[in-house]
């Protein structure tokens, strides 16, 4: 049953715990950022828009951050001037940035994204290979 947000609910809802399991496994294996993950999971796996996976993502992207923030308070020393400099930017950059999303065309904005991890990508590929 599709609901009002467009989602196949009885497709996404077994699908969604195997691809959170892949997701924090490749996650915690590789330590790559949770977004280049959960957006194509998303998308790809679940079958959501990229506008949804995008919100989706963020929400997901804030309950673990939160998860790892309290379960590093008691060991790990934390610079909370820097945290609250690059934490304030990257708001204020996402701000913007989420202003322009919402004018730019979704297929255009997947295939931008797209070339984003490629990109990423072939650098870690080249930093692990040849820089070491």
């Amino acid at each position: 049953e599709v609901g009002d947000s467009g989602i196949d609910w009885r497709r996404c809802a077994p699908r969604s715990i195997p691809a959170g399991v892949a997701v924090g496994f490749l996650t915690g294996l590789f330590g790559v950022g949770g977004g280049f993950l959960i957006i194509p999971a998303l998308v790809l796996m679940l079958g959501l828009d990229m506008s949804v996976a995008v919100g989706t993502s963020l929400v997901i992207i804030v309950a673990n951050s939160a998860a790892g923030l309290i379960s590093h308070l008691n060991g790990a020393s934390i610079d909370w001037a820097i945290t609250a400099a690059f934490a304030g930017t990257a708001i204020a950059g996402s701000l913007i940035a989420g202003h322009f999303g919402t004018k730019v065309d979704t297929d255009k904005l997947q295939r931008w994204f797209a070339y984003l991890v490629f990109a990423v990508a072939a650098y870690v590929l080249v930093d692990t290979i040849l820089l070491r």
